[in-house]
């Protein structure tokens, strides 16, 4: 079964295995969500949205998770399944540990000091967003089960690899960009592969971010809000400019990369849309649109399926999207 983030909650969809119209029911009743997330060892699907964090054991019933922060951007599980954590707007990182069940207290939370520190040394955040930075993006992999992948939009990316007691900064610099530190996603190919999607180009890591290489080159597209890695295949929508833009100027692309090579133009059901959020499902790759158009990925290439209710305004949106078994 589907399950999609959009403007006013958490809808699950079925029918998207061929061309039509889909079926969507609304489960979970949140402001704007930006991540869906599901562990490899706690049961479940968690949301982080613009109003907080929410579990759900089924994707039925969903249960708040208050932490010290209202806004809740990004949550990942450490590999041991011991411990949680969670990115928030203002950029904080919070842990819990996970023993008895989900951390439902807010005093169950507590910030990690590491990252605290790196905060009071940075200078992040722009004008547009208030002066105010967000945790975009928080990434762990079993094969590294100590590290911490954080991305801040604006403030670049971050790596811990002792729990989150210390922190590198690993930007993305070299390149004829002004916005590598506009991090909107980090994306995990292995432990040591990492996948930036920022506000100036999509960019590749084979070691942990020391060194980036730009994928998008030559193409006017360079504004990606997420790419999605599935068998070394690199796929991401992008667009000329943010979301502010996106109905004026509606030269938008879709993506693949493959073998490390840079990102190729495919063709799409929808070049009108940009592809926002990513799952996968049986083989095949889905994602959502800014417009709420799903598209899916098979062996003939991509076709729309169906789509997502998005009753709110583009600006700011994401639609992400987890496929989770009944």
């Amino acid at each position: 079964m589907l399950f999609a983030g959009s403007d006013d909650g958490v809808y699950r969809i079925a029918d998207v295995r061929e061309p039509g119209e889909s079926s969507a029911e609304k489960v979970l009743d949140a402001e704007r969500v930006y991540r869906l997330y599901q562990s490899d060892t706690v049961d479940g699907l968690f949301a982080t949205a613009e109003s907080g964090l929410y579990y759900s054991p089924d994707g039925s019933e969903w249960t708040p998770l208050a932490l010290p922060e209202a806004k809740v951007y990004a949550v990942t599980a450490a590999p041991s399944g011991d411990r949680f954590y969670a990115g928030t707007r203002p950029a904080r990182v919070f842990a819990a540990e996970f023993d008895d069940g989900v951390p439902t207290d807010e005093r169950d939370w507590s910030e990690v000091p590491g990252f605290s520190e790196l905060r009071e040394r940075a200078d992040w955040g722009i004008p547009r967003h208030d002066g105010v930075s967000q945790v975009r993006s928080l990434r762990t992999h079993s094969d590294a089960p100590d590290r911490i992948v954080a991305g801040v939009e604006v403030g670049g990316v971050h790596v811990s690899d002792d729990r989150g007691e210390t922190w590198t900064d690993r930007r993305i610099d070299g390149f004829d960009a002004p916005h590598t530190d506009d991090i909107h996603h980090v994306a995990l190919a292995d432990a040591e592969t990492l996948v930036a999607s920022t506000g100036s180009g999509l960019y590749r890591s084979t070691d942990v971010g020391r060194t980036w290489e730009r994928l998008d080159d030559d193409h006017r597209q360079r504004y990606f809000r997420e790419a999605f890695v599935r068998d070394g295949v690199v796929y991401a929508g992008g667009a000329p400019a943010s979301s502010a833009s996106w109905e004026d100027d509606a030269d938008h692309a879709l993506f693949e990369s493959r073998d490390g090579e840079k990102l190729d133009r495919v063709s799409s059901p929808t070049p009108e849309a940009v592809a926002l959020g990513w799952c996968e499902t049986d083989g095949d790759v889905l994602t959502a649109t800014h417009r709420g158009r799903l598209l899916r990925r098979g062996a003939d290439g991509w076709r729309a399926v169906g789509t997502v209710p998005t009753p709110g305004s583009v600006r700011g949106r994401y639609l992400p999207l987890s496929w989770a078994e009944p």
